[in-house]
């Protein structure tokens, strides 16, 4: 029976945990779910005997209805890849590589409900996303090698051989290098899931494909995306947000016909298009996230700048700015953009460090928080060149 004492004991913790959950509201963290909160006050929650558990958590219930309801979302390119077809797999399996080690740490650190993962191997069965699902205690997970290494039978780069990696749909020394995969706390909506990759090039309204570089054969049958791009439905609290990922090609390495820096916009201006429905057969989602890498910046380094600017003033969408104080790397004086936006740490002094990686929510979505975490490389022969991206967004009305 619970006596007098107890349930004073019960409601004095329960105060306590109460006094936490107004501290993280305050800190603009209130949003976290209920697994992490647990994680800061275990102290006092794992003195409770079982019937006094239960009491608290129906004491909590009004509290912790929001703290579930919110959600973090997040993108990483996170450079994992191998010098092979199932080398990352094998990596993910053994499960003593330094540098996947860190990653699954400052994953379960940063502990986003959505994330995508970009410039990680795929393969054709999803035997590498499932692995690393399971390491990283994700329930649901989609991944397609899509364009990436996939023979397109053409001479690309005109040098007299076919089927090397550069004459591929997209450049990759082997099917899903370079890949990414997304992965969700919460359920996929699998059959209703959209993917672009098959898109021809040509067929994007005010397309820049250089077609005078091109044959006639060449510019019918190139694609557009490098990674894919996917429109993803997530199940939210009864409700369906449409993840739009992708992760643009390198717009480099080429020559003077810019035939890479074209595609790279384009990929980018692919979103755009979708949103104001000038795309035959789709119609825009509701509740749309875009998400990944776009390799390109607002105002720095290589690339068609405008391209990542027309999806940034996208009325359908907003930009809450991810930044960081805490990062890793000196800032480009010679950069017009905003450092604390980077994303991606390279050489200096070109490219410098951009902001390459972007989580854009529809403009129905209430921001809370956001940011960009840095691993700090410690242990690592070859730290990480880019940053975690994350967004958390308020319950759906």
């Amino acid at each position: 029976m619970l006596t007098a004492s107890s349930t004073c004991l019960i409601m004095q913790k329960t105060n306590k945990i109460i006094q936490i959950i107004k501290a993280q509201q305050i800190a603009g963290l209130c949003y976290l779910k209920m697994n992490r909160l647990f994680k800061e006050t275990h102290v006092i929650f794992r003195l409770f005997t079982p019937f006094k558990k239960a009491v608290l958590l129906l004491l909590l219930l009004p509290t912790l209805s929001f703290a579930q309801e919110a959600i973090r979302v997040a993108t990483w390119s996170v450079e994992l890849s191998g010098k092979g077809p199932g080398v990352l797999l094998h990596t993910i399996v053994k499960g003593t590589d330094a540098k996947l080690l860190a990653a699954l740490e400052h994953i379960k650190e940063i502990d986003p409900d959505i994330l995508l993962l970009t410039h990680f191997d795929t393969d054709i069965d999803n035997h590498t996303a499932r692995a690393f699902a399971a390491s990283s205690q994700y329930q649901h997970f989609m991944s397609s090698p899509s364009n990436l290494g996939l023979k397109s039978g053409f001479d690309l780069n005109k040098n007299g051989e076919k089927d090397e990696p550069q004459d591929a749909q997209s450049y990759a020394k082997y099917r899903g290098h370079f890949g990414m995969a997304l992965f969700s706390k919460m359920p996929i909506q699998h059959d209703r899931i959209k993917q672009f990759d098959a898109f021809l090039w040509h067929q994007l309204p005010q397309t820049q494909i250089p077609d005078a570089y091109f044959s006639e054969y060449e510019f019918e049958n190139l694609r557009l995306s490098s990674s894919g791009h996917w429109q993803i439905p997530i199940l939210w609290n009864g409700k369906t947000i449409n993840l739009l990922a992708y992760a643009a090609g390198s717009p480099v390495f080429d020559g003077a016909e810019d035939r890479n820096g074209a595609r790279n916009a384009d990929e980018t201006l692919f979103w755009d298009h979708l949103l104001k429905g000038q795309l035959e057969g789709t119609s825009p989602p509701t509740l749309p996230i875009v998400i990944g890498s776009a390799n390109l910046d607002p105002h720095d380094g290589d690339g068609r700048h405008s391209a990542i600017n027309t999806l940034l003033s996208n009325i359908e969408l907003q930009d809450p700015k991810p930044s960081s104080d805490a990062r890793p790397f000196e800032d480009n004086p010679h950069h017009l953009g905003d450092p604390a936006l980077d994303t991606a740490n390279w050489r200096d002094p070109e490219p410098g460090n951009l902001r390459v990686s972007y989580i854009l929510p529809s403009n129905k979505l209430e921001i809370l928080n956001s940011g960009i975490a840095w691993h700090d490389g410690k242990g690592l022969k070859e730290p990480f060149r880019h940053g975690l991206v994350w967004v958390d967004i308020a319950p759906l009305p």
